[in-house]
């Protein structure tokens, strides 16, 4: 038993360039197997998170807004921006056969000018009606947000406690909200008395062309639950005939793009993994045939001292399990680091609502890519494992003398 361990061991140390080669080959795949499947999965992670908070089975806004880009740049971006609506029409679609619950939603951009801090999307809401913001907010901040309070996200680089101006009003942080991958971890929330204070103070400083509106009469979007016995089509059409000036969308055919473009970048990380992990096989396959032409002596002494097949087919194995899980382990550590400090860039450059897996996910995974990278050694490696158990001993040592 200890031959079993100590050979393949004593043979890796014997020959560390050798040994080497084969731990930065398994590196470097484990490496890429790991960071395009933490891409992968921070994708659908971050579509599954839009999908959450776009929660609503409708969503009412002003007919302008759905005619041009302004919805999905709000909506599905975060880009700062607004639009508004009368009031009334909450009251209309709460009329509507079918239609459980209505929330109403405020938005504001703030200026890249001295008058605020930070040039952000301003979301207003109601935390005793909302169905879709709430729920998410809750694992964060449980507390009710007072006059002036606001939540930011997580990738605003403000904190609990802090002060941040908006239109000449100063606001107080509450809380930082925890990560979703998508537009809200850069934008800002506020109760809808605050986000009606702040309106007014725009409307002041008239940055904005806002016109005659009265911020106390005035709705950027209403979200809507249907009733589980209802059909979610027939409210939304009954809705377009009956609510005049607006427009009623499924929030869900809204990310439909995004989950396309998702799929395409998934598919093609996919296949650079795919091909990525064929080169390193067929490089693996090559060096371990040219290692076991190299030690074909070696063989014939192990067998001619009475080694079985078997035995050294196994340590042939063992070597190059050893040599994969020690790249995979490294390759895998290498992968988290990488990941975790360039999670941000990764995010922007895709441009896609992204959200890196929690550590057990990551834990998981690394051991996955760890297991096909030592498999993948294995595998490579059956082919001189083959040769080396078939090795006659004899012939081979005439040979040489």
């Amino acid at each position: 038993m200890k031959n079993r361990i100590h050979l393949p061991l004593k043979n890796m140390l014997r020959r560390p360039g050798r040994t080497s080669a084969l731990v930065i080959l398994s590196a470097f795949l484990c490496f890429s197997v790991l960071v395009g499947s933490m891409i992968i999965t921070g994708l659908r992670s971050g579509l599954s998170s839009l999908r959450a908070r776009l929660g609503a089975d409708v969503m009412v806004v002003p007919y302008e807004a759905s005619t041009k880009s302004k919805l999905s740049d709000i909506v599905l971006h975060g880009n700062p921006g607004y639009f508004y609506m009368d009031r009334s029409v909450t009251e209309e679609i709460r009329q509507i056969e079918g239609v459980e619950k209505v929330s109403e939603q405020f938005f504001l951009a703030s200026a890249s000018s001295s008058c605020c801090s930070l040039a952000v999307q301003l979301i207003g809401f109601e935390p005793e009606t909302d169905f879709t913001i709430q729920p998410w907010i809750e694992h964060t901040y449980r507390g009710k947000l007072g006059e002036m309070e606001i939540l930011v996200g997580s990738s605003l680089n403000a904190f609990a406690g802090d002060t941040l101006t908006f239109y000449g009003t100063d606001c107080k942080v509450a809380a930082r909200l925890e990560k979703t991958g998508t537009y809200l971890d850069t934008s800002v929330y506020a109760s809808e008395e605050t986000i009606k204070t702040l309106i007014r103070a725009a409307k002041e400083k008239q940055l904005f062309d806002f016109g005659d509106v009265d911020p106390d009469q005035i709705v950027s979007s209403v979200l809507v639950d249907v009733r589980e016995d209802i059909p979610v089509d027939d409210v939304l059409n009954d809705i377009k005939l009956h609510v005049r000036k607006t427009e009623a969308v499924r929030p869900g055919n809204m990310i439909s793009d995004v989950a396309l473009q998702l799929t395409g970048v998934s598919d093609t990380v996919g296949g650079m993994i795919g091909v990525i992990w064929v080169l390193c096989l067929a490089i693996e396959i090559l060096a371990y045939i040219m290692i076991s032409n190299e030690r074909k002596k070696e063989y014939a002494v192990l067998r001619a001292l009475g080694a079985s097949g078997g035995f050294v087919a196994r340590s042939v194995l063992a070597e190059a399990l050893a040599a994969g899980a020690a790249g995979g382990l490294c390759g895998a550590v290498l992968a988290a680091v990488v990941t975790s400090a360039f999670g941000n860039l990764i995010e922007q450059s895709l441009g896609l609502p992204f959200l890196l897996p929690d550590l057990p996910h990551t834990l998981l995974l690394a051991l996955i890519a760890i297991l096909a990278t030592a498999a993948a050694g294995a595998a490579a490696a059956a082919i001189s494992a083959a040769k080396a158990a078939k090795t006659d001993a004899a012939l081979l040592l005439r040979v040489e003398n």
